[in-house]
């Protein structure tokens, strides 16, 4: 598994082949743009330039001058304290994720983290300090079973309080809904 940190060090490795651009030159097209504000970067990038959400936010993190990436910070405050336990269940998430393609992105929020590909499929988020809430975008399953309903950006959550439960029932629905998304 690999920590955040690697995690934005792969992804700026990456960014020359999955955007045309190193990080160095989308640093330099931000700044042409002389926006100060992080969603204003984001948005720009992401209008302009056709940038994926999970790139955009990084170039505009270290725009601003972040030495490392704000979505690092994010999930480690949903982490912490009370629900510094279920770290291990949205690491083997994050980690599973990953291994779908190489298209995935990853991007924290808040409260929880959305997993992208063109849209997001799936999100992670610690609903109580004994449950991470997995949301998965699938088009037409039934909520049955572990499956339950979900409204919003997902339309099924699972309900995940160990590692054990992140089990191959849900790896194939992440997989479903990554391959749909």
């Amino acid at each position: 598994m690999s920590t955040p940190e690697e995690q934005t060090q792969t992804m700026i490795a990456n960014m020359p082949a999955k955007t045309g651009k190193s990080l160095d030159e989308w640093l330099t097209i931000a700044a042409k743009a002389k926006l100060e504000k992080h969603g204003e970067i984001v948005k720009h990038l992401k209008a302009e330039h056709g940038l994926g959400h999970g790139f955009a936010n990084l170039v505009a993190h270290y725009a601003l001058g972040g030495g490392a990436a704000e979505g690092e910070d994010l999930i480690e405050a949903q982490y912490a304290g009370a629900k510094a336990a279920l770290r291990p269940i949205y690491d083997a998430i994050a980690a599973y994720v990953q291994t779908l393609g190489p298209d995935v992105e990853l991007s924290p929020k808040k409260t929880c983290v959305s997993f992208r590909r063109k849209k997001q499929f799936a999100l992670a988020e610690p609903a109580t300090k004994t449950r991470i809430d997995l949301g998965i975008q699938l088009k037409g399953a039934p909520a049955e079973g572990r499956l339950e309903a979900w409204g919003g950006m997902v339309s099924h959550k699972i309900r995940l309080e160990s590692t054990k439960d992140f089990d191959a029932s849900v790896k194939a629905w992440l997989k479903q809904a990554y391959e749909q998304a």
